[in-house]
């Protein structure tokens, strides 16, 4: 994963350096490579490898794994401004499939079009290295804190 930065103060956001310390297992198999985050204008740009592992019988990408990519910029772009302990799962994810994709080289870019308290509304979008529009989403997410577990505590020592 690449670790190149746009971030104008040279640091990633929490989310960004979250993906950078642990990658989800989905998101190595779908080959995600971080490009660029913005936290300002909510934005990201990322690529995904695609290896063949990802197509259907007749040399496609199959759409579920069309669909997770965009998923996965999407909750990368809406992510950018949770602190440190949040999350942001998907409430309802939309995908239009334009354009076959191949295995090879694709770039993600995802942008938050309005973010309340409680819920971000995004977009996304894949394109080939030609440009090419294969596939626009838009989705809903939530935002979540998650609960630090408790320490274990220690007993006291008998007397």
């Amino acid at each position: 994963m690449s670790e190149s930065r746009t971030e104008a103060k040279g640091e990633w956001p929490p989310n960004i350096q979250a993906v950078f310390k642990r990658m989800a297992p989905a998101s190595r198999y779908l080959g995600l490579e971080i490009l660029e985050a913005d936290r300002e204008k909510r934005r990201v740009k990322v690529a995904f490898n695609a290896s063949a592992e990802l197509c259907n019988m007749w040399g496609g990408i199959q759409g579920g794994m069309v669909a997770a990519m965009l998923d996965d910029v999407m909750s990368l772009a809406v992510g950018l401004d949770l602190e440190w302990g949040q999350i942001s799962p998907t409430l309802e994810l939309k995908v239009s499939m334009l354009n076959a994709a191949r295995p090879g080289r694709i770039i993600g870019t995802g942008h938050v079009i309005k973010r309340g308290k409680s819920v971000g509304f995004i977009e996304g979008e894949l394109v080939d290295e030609d440009g090419k529009l294969l596939a626009t989403g838009s989705s809903t997410a939530t935002f979540v804190t998650l609960k630090k577990k408790p320490a274990p505590q220690e007993e006291a020592p008998q007397a």
